[in-house]
């Protein structure tokens, strides 16, 4: 018998995250920070010292930057250009800005996306067929797990970071591969965004030596911040030409939308040619296209240097600091900051309602399906636009936090919270 869908989605409890949504809307989920972007900001009508904002070098309310969003939205308007970058979309600052970005990731050709998260998608749907087999790590982003998931083909994911289990897996696609007159594509990431960790780059790259594949890597969180020069996570292991694929996000270090996939330049036309998500969509508008132009001239510049430093400061002293606190963090090795706490959900959302409405400190609670089940975190994102003393006294709160947690005070049941 013929069902209703919309029947079946009232009946549901609504999905993983969902299922909590009575309680969490507005506050957990979907809360409204308001304010400039950047460390201070306002939630729930008080100030609060804000620790969840991809904003790593501080570029979202720079003056320079600024000033030249406001001048082309004022020139361009949002409008211009109308149409996908196939049909009516081309112009000549898209192109100057795609040779900047690969000339910076030292690669043939860049493509850039209208938004990153799609954009992934489309790279990898567009790269492999059904005789294809794609290898991944299993704590992949759900960008890149959306785009796997696409593939009518093999596909073998191998343990988080796991260099034997990725190696057997390598193996094992290359063997059906070579049967089936495919190729081997291997996916993982630069940063992993909810721990910190670092991708194993320079170990797959290694594995090259013994096996015939095209490596691919999402380097959202380490574009503009990892490596000597900011070139991201491929800079860093010292392994940019063995990197076949590097794929960037404007939404973090450039704090703005979009980003761009780098690569020959063969296989850069084939992508402008065959990524429906570019061919099928409005090109970014020319405000966008101008004002990442500008920051990448600053991520490159004197100063995008002294941000990163400022940056890996801040990060340093909270990492350390944490550590210091008896609190696990994980392999964090770039700025993302996740604290572990050894609590239920409920104590752990009361102390999130503690952080935010006693010690004025907003930061996030993540955990399954966003992360491996089991897990529970609070995300902490350091920032250029970060001090050493927001750094202090954040931790003094979590020193004080731990010892509550210890002495029962956050047991007691959670009511609602709405904003």
């Amino acid at each position: 018998m013929q069902k209703d869908i919309f029947d079946k989605i009232k009946q549901s409890t609504g999905g993983p995250i969902g299922q909590f949504r009575e309680k969490a809307d507005g506050y957990f989920a979907f809360p409204k920070l308001e304010g400039e972007l950047g460390p201070n900001m306002r939630f729930n009508g008080q100030d609060v010292l804000c620790w969840s904002l991809n904003n790593y070098l501080g570029l979202a309310n720079h003056p320079e930057i600024r000033k030249v969003d406001a001048e082309a939205a004022a020139r361009w308007g949002m409008a211009y250009p109308m149409g996908s970058r196939m049909m009516t979309g081309q112009t000549a600052l898209h192109e100057e800005l795609e040779r900047q970005l690969a000339d910076f990731e030292c690669k043939e050709a860049a493509f850039e996306f209208n938004f990153g998260y799609q954009g992934i998608i489309s790279t990898i749907d567009a790269l492999v067929g059904r005789h294809d087999v794609i290898v991944y790590d299993a704590e992949s982003h759900a960008c890149l797990l959306d785009g796997i998931r696409l593939h009518i083909g093999s596909k073998y994911k191998f343990r988080h970071n796991d260099i034997v289990d990725c190696e057997k897996m390598v193996a094992r696609a290359c063997a059906e591969a070579d049967k089936n007159g495919g190729g081997v594509l291997v996916i993982t990431e630069g940063v992993f965004g909810m721990t910190g960790a670092l991708g194993i780059l320079d170990q797959i790259v290694a594995l090259k030596q013994k096996y015939n594949f095209r490596f691919l890597i999402d380097d959202a969180h380490g574009f503009g911040v990892m490596g000597p020069n900011g070139r991201g996570t491929s800079e860093h292991f010292g392994v940019m030409d063995g990197v076949d694929l590097y794929i960037g996000a404007y939404a973090k270090s450039m704090a703005t939308i979009g980003g761009f996939v780098a690569s020959e330049k063969e296989i850069i036309t084939y992508l402008r040619y065959n990524m429906r998500s570019q061919m099928y969509a409005k090109s970014l508008p020319m405000p966008i296209v101008e004002g990442c132009l500008k920051r990448l001239e600053i991520i490159r510049g004197p100063e995008g240097d002294a941000r990163r430093k400022q940056l890996w400061e801040v990060t340093r002293r909270l990492q350390n600091g944490f550590r210091e606190l008896g609190y696990e963090i994980g392999p964090a090795e770039a700025c993302v900051t996740p604290v572990h706490l050894a609590c239920g959900i409920n104590q752990a959302t009361n102390i999130a309602v503690d952080l935010r409405e006693n010690y004025h400190i907003f930061c996030s609670i993540v955990t399954y399906p966003v992360i491996p089940p089991g897990m529970l975190i609070f995300r902490i994102i350091p920032t250029a636009a970060h001090t050493i003393e927001d750094v202090d006294r954040t931790l003094e709160a979590f020193r004080d936090i731990k010892q509550r947690l210890a002495n029962g005070e956050y047991d007691k049941e959670m009511p609602d919270r709405k904003c």
